[in-house]
């Protein structure tokens, strides 16, 4: 793996508070009781081909440093895992610098779900406005969540959502992408940063250029 996949990245907002409930927004349920969660399970099956959203056990990181091991816990969720955040960043190796890259998550992310069930894939700098690229991610995306999972992300820089909104992450951050619609032109994103902004959705194109220098597991 590149260099540039291996810089190190830290969440630069500062002040957010760990929170677990009461999100709003496509693909992210708090405190729903599982017969609930079975039957929001089978909507999202019954979309068929092009579209569909994964239920997230959504939870906020406790600091502004646990980016990558609550994008990965948040991940886990779809597949009914509650995994402690602390003991992932242990696994990861977190520090108040962050987690250093995308290829200190797939690990924990397989030692859950399967020896190499996740793979790392980079984009470098230079390539994500490249069409194959593009489709590499849009196609591991649908194929992800087909198989009832959640892709982490390594991102930096800002990017805008469908709805205009902007995110921006200069120093670097970990989401999870947990749905996709259009056949996988647009990606829903849980992210843990923000609360209030827990969830939204941005095309692919969009998020391939957040990825790029880093990269992503799916």
């Amino acid at each position: 793996m590149a260099t540039t996949l291996l810089r190190k990245t830290v969440l630069t907002a500062a002040g957010v508070v760990a929170t677990a409930g009461g999100i709003a927004g496509p693909a992210v349920a708090a405190q729903a009781t599982p017969a609930e969660r079975a039957a929001a399970q089978v909507t999202t099956d019954r979309k068929g081909h092009g579209e569909r959203e994964l239920d997230v056990r959504y939870e906020a990181q406790p600091n502004f440093y646990f980016c990558g091991p609550a994008a990965a816990r948040n991940a886990l969720s779809v597949q009914g895992k509650n995994i402690d955040v602390h003991a992932m960043a242990e696994e990861m190796g977190t520090t108040e610098a962050g987690t250093n890259s995308i290829n200190d998550i797939t690990p924990v992310l397989n030692k859950e779900t399967g020896k190499d069930v996740y793979k790392s894939t980079e984009i470098p700098v230079d390539k994500a406005r490249d069409r194959d690229k593009v489709d590499k991610l849009r196609a591991d995306v649908v194929k992800t969540v087909d198989d009832g999972r959640a892709v982490v992300a390594n991102i930096a820089g800002t990017a805008t959502d469908t709805d205009g909104n902007a995110h921006s992450f200069e120093g670097g951050h970990y989401i999870s992408v947990v749905g996709y619609r259009d056949g996988g032109k647009v990606v829903t994103i849980a992210d843990s940063a923000n609360p209030n902004q827990a969830s939204y959705r941005m095309d692919v194109d969009e998020l391939a250029r957040w990825i790029a220098s880093r990269g992503y597991s799916s």
